[in-house]
């Protein structure tokens, strides 16, 4: 997906986006970062091609690939709906061309997944802000996404969904989808996103997104499992390094993806057979008087 130039105004008012330009490859995870009124939902809207772009041009599956599934968790989601959960996600599986028990099935195993708090039979108009965004996640789920475009998705959640969400994200990534979030904390964007965009004064402008090798050595992770059931391990965030030693496969992994990474292996019914987290070096100690006049003392 490529946006090149891009602006967005409402008629006659400010600008919200000035030239904008962006380029997302499968597999990105790419975090915007922004104050609230920023403009990071006009860009998320105009991503997942719900809005046009006032002016400039936007290419990829949103504008030009109809077959392309995109899906798109809005900043609010509104669940007024007097139909269950698993209703609900059923008839948005079929809209999506999935078959009603594979519709269902599907929504069960991402409810499930999400711990949704009432169960699966729960009214959409009896849920929570957080419970809300666990249906919110699981209808742009409900068939694996060209792009997954998420605005503030870790707002209300438990601490489990937290989880779970870096894990749906890991794995979309993996699956050779594109996944683009905004959030307003920096903290967040350098743990899930391979890549990092600041929104000020209408412009995105690229954030150098901090090694987090250069901060604290990568883990190891020594894994072994079925081949024909493996996610595509160079794609997830965070893989540094990939070998095989016999049965065992061996990651590098920067140490803020690591969790992320075991969890993607567990769901792949992987098995974990070591994980590896070395402490960071420590700084060396500062010379002491006797050292610095032997030093001064042999020039």
């Amino acid at each position: 997906m490529h946006c090149e130039a891009v602006g967005k105004r409402y008629g006659r008012g400010p600008w919200i986006l000035r030239d904008v330009d962006l380029s997302l490859a499968p597999g990105d995870v790419l975090a915007v970062l922004g104050a609230n009124g920023s403009g990071k939902s006009t860009l998320l809207r105009i991503l997942a091609g719900l809005t046009r772009p006032t002016t400039g041009r936007l290419t990829g599956p949103a504008a030009t690939a109809r077959r392309a599934v995109v899906g798109y968790v809005p900043d609010r989601f509104t669940a007024h709906e007097r139909l269950t959960a698993t209703a609900y996600l059923t008839h948005l599986g079929r809209i999506r061309g999935l078959p009603t028990a594979a519709a269902r099935r599907r929504a069960g195993q991402l409810l499930d997944r999400l711990a949704l708090v009432g169960g699966p039979d729960a009214a959409l108009s009896t849920l929570s802000k957080g419970n809300a965004q666990k249906v919110a996640l699981a209808q742009a789920l409900l068939v694996p996404p060209d792009l997954l475009v998420l605005d503030e998705p870790w707002s209300g959640l438990d601490a489990s969904a937290h989880t779970v969400l870096a894990e749906l994200i890991a794995e979309t990534a993996a699956a050779g989808g594109t996944v683009v979030f905004t959030d307003h904390r920096e903290a967040v964007a350098e743990a899930h996103a391979t890549a990092v965009r600041e929104i000020a004064d209408g412009r995105v402008t690229a954030r150098a997104h901090p090694d987090p090798s250069a901060s604290a050595p990568p883990a190891e992770l020594v894994l072994t499992g079925p081949a024909p059931d493996a996610p595509d391990w160079r794609r997830l965030p965070g893989v540094l390094a990939l070998t095989r030693r016999g049965p065992e496969l061996h990651l590098r992994v920067d140490q803020a993806h690591a969790d992320a990474v075991l969890l993607t292996a567990l769901r792949h019914r992987w098995s974990v057979r070591a994980v590896t987290r070395p402490a960071a070096l420590p700084a060396p100690a500062p010379a002491s008087a006797a050292d610095t006049a032997r030093r001064t003392a042999g020039r």
